[in-house]
């Protein structure tokens, strides 16, 4: 027996479920990039105020391979929602996701539910590099092989921008009015950003005049969610007395900050928790420095001595003293003031979130794409240190660590499987060397990533000492003195 409308009442009465008729919801929501992220996090915020109004669902469309769509479609989009700390766990059915479609397989049919009048919100979580922008500057990657297909095949497009493009322009000609986009990535200013290379392509199209009115509020999001592994989709299916073939996992903590500019309507998510602000840039800052900029140089640091995932890398001698001090002595000196938050409070929850023993986070999972994370993540950060003359030497060690890791080998000689859209340019670049002096150097001529970082001399020699540390100690030993030191 599986999971699905006909059979959610067979669950155990342990298990929560839609407080509405799931099979009364219609589309209101496209999201682009339906992945676990986006099932633990905004389809729950919209599953939790359906009952109000059910015109909000969501159609969830992959991108890239229609691995999603395959599992839930049987389900009629119904998946299990675990979330579980040291205290225990708990199970609910989310019922938002009513309709799955996979992009490459069927663009027609996305694009004309793009298009339809009952669209009004198109949200994407396609990561960072989903943007095809240059993470140096949030430009349009003008060059991106995949952008000039899109602009050759404006009826066939792979990507993002190039769906949202199509979509908005067939809106014009047949006089629907936009739908407005919500980013919901871990990009600084994620609004913006998308803006700025939406309206770029559309102009590369000719159409400029048909995204000029279109709104992109930027938001801050913020839940950790590990990939679901066979045996979480085992244990949930045993706890529903049916088969999920794709369950969600997560921690309790959950959060939404998001511009209050919705010129099309919303659900009404305030109900759910989300906190509608007039401007997110503060709240975003905060979390890309502190929980992201954190998360990676753990992963990096963690995955090189050894720890598969971020609890165990948090358990390496050392390493919790060194989090705790690159978020209170270099990342919070550097953030904007938010009223009446406690920012100690908010470093100490993150600390026992990175703890948390339930959750199977992958360190390699986290160290994917690194070349698109370490401008929002680090980069900005060690800027602004610069700029108040400021010490930035945890910092500099999370970018050695990224550079040492990304050369694809770990330090018992075993390749390592380097998930990044510039993979193969960085071992080109590192090809041969050994001196860290010269790494550094190959890396910093990746100025599309760097920016002005890679003319700063203290920036270079900064990194470079970090990296010569993790080269001749090892990152077990490297972390250990680092933190003691």
């Amino acid at each position: 027996m599986r999971l699905s409308r006909k059979t959610l009442a067979r669950l155990p009465e342990t298990v929560a479920r839609p407080d509405y008729d799931p099979a009364a919801v219609t589309v209101g929501i496209v999201h682009l990039g339906i992945g676990a992220f986006h099932r633990a996090h905004q389809a729950v915020f919209t599953d939790a105020v359906l009952a109000d109004d059910t015109s909000w669902g969501v159609c969830g469309v992959s991108l890239r391979s229609p691995g999603t769509r395959d599992a839930l479609a049987p389900q009629d989009g119904l998946y299990a929602l675990k979330v579980q700390d040291g205290a225990g766990e708990t199970l609910r059915v989310i019922g938002s996701v009513v309709e799955l479609l996979c992009a490459p397989e069927e663009p027609e049919a996305v694009l004309a539910r793009m298009s339809d009048p009952g669209t009004r919100i198109v949200s994407l979580t396609v990561t960072e590099k989903g943007y095809c922008h240059n993470p140096a500057d949030g430009t349009l990657d003008e060059d991106h092989p995949d952008i000039r297909h899109d602009l050759e095949n404006p009826s066939r497009p792979r990507t993002a921008v190039g769906f949202i493009v199509a979509a908005l322009v067939r809106r014009a000609a047949a006089g629907v009015p936009p739908f407005t986009l919500l980013s919901c990535d871990n990009l600084p200013g994620n609004g913006h950003v998308l803006g700025r290379v939406v309206a770029r392509f559309a102009e590369l199209r000719g159409a400029a005049a048909t995204v000029k009115d279109v709104a992109t509020p930027s938001t801050m999001i913020d839940r950790i969610v590990p990939a679901t592994t066979a045996e979480d989709r085992a244990a949930v299916s045993v706890a529903l007395g049916m088969e999920d073939a794709w369950p969600v996992v997560t921690e309790p903590f959950r959060q939404w900050v998001v511009e209050d500019v919705f010129p099309a309507g919303r659900p009404a998510w305030e109900k759910a928790g989300v906190v509608f602000v007039p401007d997110v840039s503060a709240f975003e800052t905060m979390k890309l420095r502190l929980l992201n900029g954190s998360h990676s140089t753990l992963a990096y640091l963690g995955y090189l001595a050894g720890a598969e995932t971020v609890a165990a890398a948090m358990a390496l001698p050392g390493m919790a003293d060194l989090i705790e001090g690159l978020m209170r002595a270099e990342v919070s000196p550097t953030l904007p003031p938010l009223a009446g938050f406690d920012l100690a409070a908010y470093r100490r929850d993150l600390v026992s979130r990175f703890r948390n023993p339930a959750l199977r986070h992958r360190t390699w999972q986290i160290a994917m794409d690194g070349s698109q994370k370490l401008p929002q993540r680090l980069l900005g950060t060690i800027r602004d240190r610069r700029t108040a003359g400021a010490s930035f030497g945890r910092l500099a060690l999370g970018v050695a660590a990224w550079m040492h890791y990304a050369r694809g080998t770990d330090e018992k000689g075993k390749a390592i499987d380097v998930r990044d859209p510039h993979a193969a340019r960085i071992a080109a670049l590192v090809a041969g060397l050994g001196d860290p002096e010269e790494i550094v150097a190959a890396y910093l001529t990746m100025t599309d990533v760097f920016g002005d970082l890679a003319g700063d001399w203290l920036f270079r020699e900064t990194v470079t000492q970090a990296l010569g540390g993790l080269m001749l100690e090892g990152a077990a030993r490297r972390i250990a003195t680092f933190a003691s030191g």
